[in-house]
């Protein structure tokens, strides 16, 4: 069942060339983060490009619920901050809908402040795990009280005199980082975070803008960031420049369908967030990119994909994997299309995302007819070639927006529709997608009411 009421079943069929240019929406790392970081700042920030999905939307909310003046007119959002340290209590129950990053990083920013809050989710939400956060939470001296397994709902007690905290993440998580990092603003002194493998620096870049203190160095032990408490944080024109994750829909339907021609604009092409479209060159892709530049701190370039049947099959190497993190779903549609294996490891962070994707994906695959293989920390696709995946089934989504679009890609290039049993949870991160991808050409359909 959709996070948003009834289910909406959806079917995608076998299409004719794609074309024209997908403006794709904000990126949805970056949203979050302005809108956190301009309620944490003094006076007003200005967001254009902002995504307006409901992941975002929920995290507007929570920033009013703690205090901050957060309005959108004329296409532009307008953040009102209240400083560091400055959130008041919340008088309701701040509800992050399916977005584990807002969940994250709203505790991590609310967590050395003295204030209580209590969160929940959707039921996908709040089967995720939280004590990868809420554990560092704990050192800076906050307080929570949760479901068995450190699940939503969760109420977190701030710490009213909190610690810097010197903290080596046990997994590569962006999330778990900026979490770490928001805390260690209202906490005196430094606060570090040490990664064994690099995560997307979208905080770090941003913290810095909005002119807090942070360095970051390669040692022997990782990639150690070190930030400087209780700055005052400067409020800032932000341009949210588009999404990665968005695009690789667009582009990877181009890719696997005959005859398309799609170009994708202004996509961040962020190194900690581009490891999809390096992958995808790598097995052969025509895709291209035109006119790159920076904006605002982070490179950007408009993609060209082409429908490309030479595709083949590669090991992905596994320290890539947090840099596309998000994208292996529609990387095993691609691969499915492509010629051999494509395998695909250092990945098991994928068995607790909005669901568990590689079991949602395989099982999914393979009722198309594609072979796949599964361990814990890996699984490996082997493709079909162009235009030689059976299709003809119906997959469920496990309200996840990602396991949807990945399939409803699939099946515009399979020999028979692929549909899906829930189509609502893409409006989470993709609320154009439908009308986009079809006015690129594709035949998706929602089965009527």
């Amino acid at each position: 069942m959709s996070s948003h009421g009834t289910p909406i079943p959806m079917t995608a069929q076998r299409s004719g060339p794609l074309s024209g240019t997908a403006e794709v929406p904000g990126d949805k790392s970056i949203s979050h983060r302005a809108l956190i970081l301009g309620a944490l700042a003094v006076g007003e920030t200005r967001i254009t490009g902002l995504l307006e999905g409901q992941d975002v939307l929920d995290t507007a909310a929570a920033m009013r619920a703690f205090g901050a003046e957060v309005e959108r007119r004329d296409g532009t959002w307008h953040v009102h901050g209240v400083g560091v340290g400055g959130f008041a209590e919340p008088e309701t129950v701040i509800d992050c809908g399916n977005s584990g990053t807002g969940v994250r990083l709203i505790m991590g920013a609310m967590a050395t402040s003295p204030i209580t809050a209590t969160f929940t989710g959707d039921a996908s939400l709040n089967r995720r795990p939280m004590a990868r956060v809420t554990d560092p939470l704990a050192l800076f001296g906050a307080r929570t009280v949760g479901r068995a397994g450190g699940r939503l709902p969760m109420t977190i007690v701030g710490a009213a005199d909190p610690l810097p905290v010197r903290y080596a993440t046990p997994v590569p998580s962006a999330q778990v980082k900026s979490a770490v990092l928001l805390a260690g603003l209202n906490a005196p002194g430094e606060t570090v975070v040490i990664e064994r493998e690099a995560t997307r620096d979208h905080s770090e870049r941003m913290l810095t803008g909005f002119g807090a203190e942070v360095r970051t160095e390669d040692t022997d032990e990782g990639r150690v960031i070190t930030l400087t408490g209780r700055p005052e944080l400067r409020p800032q024109i932000i341009a949210v420049p588009r999404d990665p994750s968005s695009a690789a829909f667009p582009v990877c339907a181009a890719l696997i369908t005959e005859g398309s021609d799609v170009l994708v604009p202004n996509i961040g092409l962020n190194p900690t967030r581009a490891g999809l479209f390096t992958t995808l060159r790598e097995m052969g892709a025509d895709l291209t990119y035109e006119n790159e530049r920076e904006e605002g701190g982070e490179p950007v370039a408009d993609l060209r994909a082409r429908f490309s049947p030479a595709m083949r099959g590669i090991d992905v190497p596994p320290e890539r994997a947090a840099s596309m993190i998000d994208e292996y779903p529609v990387l095993s549609v691609v691969a499915a299309c492509a010629e051999g294996e494509t395998r695909m490891t250092g990945v098991k962070e994928l068995r607790v995302k909005e669901s568990d994707r590689i079991d949602a994906m395989a099982q999914g695959l393979r009722a198309c007819g594609v072979e796949v293989a599964e361990g814990e920390d890996w699984w490996c696709v082997t493709g079909r070639g162009a235009g030689g995946v059976p299709g003809g089934a119906t997959v469920e989504s496990r309200l996840d927006h990602r396991i949807a679009m990945s399939f409803l890609v699939l099946g515009l290039a399979a020999r028979a529709p692929v549909s899906v049993d829930d189509g609502g949870p893409i409006a989470t991160s993709f609320p154009i997608f439908e009308p986009l991808m079809t006015a690129l050409g594709a035949h998706i359909e929602r089965e009527a009411s």
